[in-house]
This record gives C-alpha cells, sequence and structure tokens, in this order.
C-alpha cells in the first residue's frame, strides 16, 4: 500500500463474495473475515481494528476519567511511539453524523492508493459505532485502535489517529461537561473538525468560543495561537446557488460569516477565534438524500447515499488525510510524538479533574449572576454615596446612635433599590444576592465606625492620657512606697513608669512618620484594653457605692 504500512483489512461479509469462491484455506482472505462468515451477528469490528473508550464519562458525578492503559496499548507500540503524530478529531453537536463521516475516513486509510476507496456500493459502513435516531450513540472520547503510519512525500513517517467525541448539548450533558469533552479534544488535536448541521449560526461561534477559551485556560503557557487547524464542516448545505459545495464554496462562505464590522460583541466573538487557531477553514456538504435520514435500517451502503454527497465526500477526506495535507501535531511549537501525546493527555486529564479551572455556565446563568451582581454593585454605590453625605472624611464627628440610625436607614433604602431592579433568574436565584449585598453593607457599616471613631479627640487621645495616667500612677506609688521603705514595689512602679513613657515616645514616633504601624497598633490596643478594664471597675465600684444614682442615671 503506498505510502501506509499494511495492515489488516476485515470487511463486513456482506462486501465479500460467496464463500465459494475462495479456497478452504482462506487464501486472499483475512481469519477475521471468515470469522465473520461463520458469526456474522456478532461484533462487526475485528480486534485489533475498533474504536477504543480513551476518555469515559461519568454520568453520575459528570467527571471523567482517562483510560491511560488503553491509550497506552494505542500510541506506545514500538514502531509508533517515536514518530510525530497526526490527530484528526471531530467534534460537534450530538447526532450530527460525526462517526458516520470517520467510518469513511477509515476507509480512506485503508484503500489510500485506490481512487474507489469509498468501497463497493453493497458494503455496510463500519468502524466508530453510528446509528440513526436521535438518541446520542458515541459517550467521552473514543480513538481508533490502529494508528496508520504514512509516509510524507518530503520523506518522515507520521502517525495518523483518528479521534470521535461525545456529541455536544444532548439531553444529559452539563455545559462543563461539552466544553471539557470540546476542549480536550482541541487540545490534543492537529485537526479538529467541528461538524455544524445546515449553517453557522451565531451560537455555535459563541459555544466555540467559550470551549476553546477553557481549553486555553486549562494549558500551562498561552501561546500566540494554541490551536492549530479548524475545519468547520457544513453538513446538509441547502444553499448551492450562494456558494457552491466544498472547500472554496465553504471559505468564501466562512469568510463572510467571519468579517469583523459587525456590532462590538460580534467582532470580540469572531476575534477571539481568530486568535486560538492558527488556520480556519470551511467545507460545505450537501444532504446525504431522504434514505439515509429517515430509513431505520439504513446501514451505510454507497447505494443509498445521494450521488453529489458521495462526490464531495471524495474532496472531503483527501482534503484532511491525503499524506500531502496531513497536520502534524504541535505544542508550543514544537512537535509532537506519540509517546508525548500520552503524557498530554495525562496532563490535561487532571486539570479538568481538579477544580482550578472556574466552571462554564449556560448564557442564562451567566447572564442572571452578571444582572443581579449589577443590581448588587450599584445598590452598594448608592448605600455609600449617602453614607459618604453623613460622615464622609470631610464631615465632622457624629454620634453613634445617630450613624447606626443613618445605617439602618440608608441599608434599607439600598435592599429596595437592589429589589426593585428586574433581574434575570427570578427571584430564588435573586436571594443569594441580597443575602451578599446585605453582608457586604454590614462590613462597609463597620468601616465607617472606626473612621467615624478617628474624627473623635477624645478617641484619638485616648492612648496618649491612658500612658499618662499609668505614668502618674505609677511615680505616685513609686514615691509613696520609697518613703516608706518598700523599694520593691517602688522599683517595679518605676519600671512601668519608664515602660509607659518608653510606650508613649514611640507611639508619637508612629503617629507622627506612618513608620512601623504594627507597633502603633498593639500599643494602642493595650492601651485600649487597660482604658476598658479601669472604666468597667470604676463603673462597677460607682454602682456598688451609689446604686440609687446609678440606676436612675441609666433608667434615663
Amino acid at each position: 500500500m503506498t505510502g501506509v504500512e499494511d495492515v489488516p483489512l476485515c470487511r463486513p461479509v456482506e462486501a465479500l463474495n460467496s464463500l465459494e469462491e475462495f479456497s478452504s484455506d482462506t487464501n486472499g482472505v483475512a481469519p477475521c473475515a471468515v470469522a465473520e462468515e461463520l458469526e456474522p451477528e456478532e461484533d462487526p469490528v475485528p480486534v485489533g481494528a475498533r474504536p477504543i473508550q480513551i476518555v469515559i464519562a461519568n454520568e453520575d458525578d459528570h467527571k471523567f476519567e482517562l483510560d491511560a492503559t488503553a491509550l497506552e496499548k494505542i500510541l506506545m507500540q514500538e514502531h509508533l511511539k517515536d514518530l510525530n503524530v497526526v490527530v484528526v478529531s471531530v467534534a460537534g453537536a450530538f447526532r450530527k453524523g460525526k462517526s458516520f463521516l470517520l467510518d469513511f475516513m477509515l476507509r480512506y486509510m485503508h484503500n489510500q492508493s485506490s481512487e474507489s476507496w469509498m468501497g463497493g456500493d453493497d458494503e455496510p459502513l463500519t468502524g466508530f459505532s453510528w446509528r440513526g435516531g436521535c438518541e446520542r450513540e458515541t459517550t467521552g472520547i473514543q480513538a481508533w485502535s490502529e494508528v496508520f503510519v504514512v509516509e510524507k512525500e518530503d520523506g518522515p513517517k507520521v502517525a495518523v489517529l483518528l479521534v470521535d467525541t461525545q456529541g455536544a448539548f444532548d439531553s444529559q450533558s452539563t455545559i462543563k461537561d461539552c466544553a471539557t469533552v470540546f476542549a480536550l479534544s482541541t487540545m490534543t488535536s492537529s485537526v479538529q473538525v467541528y461538524n455544524l448541521s445546515q449553517n453557522i449560526q451565531e451560537d455555535d461561534l459563541q459555544h466555540l468560543q467559550l470551549f476553546t477559551e477553557y481549553g486555553r485556560l486549562a494549558m500551562e503557557e498561552i501561546y500566540e495561537k494554541p490551536f492549530q487547524k479548524l475545519l468547520f464542516l457544513i453538513r446538509d448545505w441547502c444553499y448551492p446557488y450562494e456558494h457552491d459545495y466544498g472547500l472554496k464554496g465553504g471559505n468564501r462562505f466562512l469568510e463572510r460569516r467571519l468579517q469583523q464590522n459587525q456590532h462590538e460583541e460580534l467582532q470580540n466573538v469572531r476575534k477571539h477565534i481568530h486568535s486560538c487557531f492558527s488556520s480556519l477553514g470551511c467545507f460545505l456538504l450537501p444532504h446525504p438524500g431522504l434514505k439515509v435520514a429517515t430509513n431505520p435500517h439504513f446501514d451505510g451502503r454507497l447505494r443509498d447515499i445521494n450521488d453529489e454527497f458521495k462526490k464531495q465526500l471524495q474532496n472531503l477526506v483527501p482534503l484532511l488525510l491525503a499524506p500531502e495535507n496531513l497536520v502534524e501535531k504541535e505544542i508550543g511549537g514544537a512537535k509532537v510524538t506519540c509517546r508525548d501525546l500520552l503524557e498530554y493527555f495525562k496532563a490535561y486529564i487532571k486539570i479538568y479533574q481538579g477544580e482550578e479551572l472556574p466552571h462554564p455556565k449556560s448564557m442564562l446563568q451567566a447572564t442572571a449572576e452578571a444582572n443581579n451582581l449589577t443590581a448588587v454593585a450599584g445598590a452598594k454605590d448608592t448605600y455609600n454615596r449617602t453614607m459618604e453625605q453623613v460622615c464622609g472624611g470631610d464631615k465632622p464627628y457624629i454620634a453613634p446612635v445617630d450613624l447606626q440610625r443613618y445605617h439602618e436607614e440608608f441599608k434599607k433604602t439600598s435592599l429596595q433599590q437592589f429589589c426593585a431592579v428586574k433581574k434575570m433568574g427570578g427571584v430564588e436565584f435573586s436571594q443569594r444576592y441580597q443575602q451578599q449585598l446585605e453582608t457586604e453593607l454590614d462590613e462597609v457599616y463597620t468601616n465607617f465606625v472606626k473612621h467615624n471613631e478617628s474624627k473623635n479627640i477624645f478617641y484619638a487621645a485616648r492612648t496618649p492620657a491612658t500612658l499618662f495616667a499609668v505614668m502618674f500612677v505609677t511615680y505616685m506609688v513609686s514615691t509613696v512606697a520609697g518613703f516608706i521603705g518598700l523599694s520593691v514595689i517602688a522599683a517595679l512602679a518605676s519600671l512601668v513608669m519608664g515602660v509607659s513613657l518608653l510606650s508613649l515616645c514611640a507611639w508619637a514616633y508612629v503617629r507622627y512618620s506612618g513608620e512601623h504601624r504594627e507597633v502603633g497598633v498593639a500599643i494602642d490596643l493595650i492601651a485600649e484594653a487597660l482604658w476598658e478594664q479601669v472604666s468597667y471597675t470604676l463603673t462597677k465600684v460607682y454602682s456598688i457605692l451609689y446604686p440609687d444614682q446609678y440606676t436612675h442615671r441609666h433608667a434615663d
């Protein structure tokens, strides 16, 4: 086989002539074909050439696991592990024919030297599991177990790996599931085929932006263009009179879709896509025909497929897999071997299993969050402005009781403003943002209280007054104790007086210079604790000595 290493080619029994045409010793027929003839009801994909689940989707906790052993068996074969790898992956919405397309790629890789690589008209399509219907078929990420070795025109051999992915937006997958699968396949592939139906709609581009950004976040380094080739494959194209089927018509169509003269929001989406991929292309594929779409027994035979579809398919597959068109996988400008690809898979899956990355959200949830956060910010700003008018930096000291009253009044006004704003997500969704607002307003109020207290001249003088009082008391104690001969007490009192004097000097220096603020804070805390303790003790003594006056004063 020109350019491809000989690999066992096993076809379903329908593709073979009757068994009588072959000798009894099976000359000319692969052993697996004989097995299929004898037991046609078993797996039509022969052992050694079948789809292997390499990334497993856990439907219970919506997490993904890498089957490293299975991937190692595929990539670490002796004749493959040191070859540069070409990874062709197909991704997109579920039930849009991704696996169906990959099976034609398999036919091409098996029959690359033949112009009739698509096979006979009555040959069923086998390989990656596919079927008609509306329920999803593929989950996680699958790789074809047979890696094709191709000799490129310029000499070196490369390994070609075909990858199938779980369809996005089915009824069982979260946005995070879809983003993880798409991002993983894009990060590890050299060619990503973005499989779309009928047209490129704006939501398709927005989802592509979300998924690729999720992939870019996971990469350790942000390269200028982190991903390689992206091919938009538009299935069931209905407007050939505007843009012809195939690559040329597709590229003209893509150029119009990605033009950057729209609204700024739409421009940002397009700029992001251009910044992520080193190469962009588009291929327009016609509808395969009514028999394919409506016949529940359709098994991929060419005679049931529209001629125009077959014609364009013959152009599409070589465009991706012909030796001269193969794109080798690169990361950071360096070629990736099969051995390297295994390690990259292991590293990337660990990132998506962790909690370092933000969870992507649906458009409604993201919009509702932004909507509520904007309402919180507006209400908080209103509270700040009104409180600044009462006790801002240029306002005099205000009594704590009055400040508390203003706080409650302005807080109520801010909450009413938050509730009055029309918000997406409903009342229950907004409830936690209202609680967040209340918490933040209380924190802001605490700061206003501290700022107000700093304006109180008596509060500001509390520390030096306390230290002076301690110095005076200890001086008197030291003098009296020395006079009556209690030298130890006199010495202790003198020591405390000296420490108080040093503390006062240090506090004054901190206040003047602004340096060593932690020392000033510690002195303030000690002085405040001492002040509070003495005040409490004096109040207690006063209440005991004059209980009637104390009760009457507090009643007033």
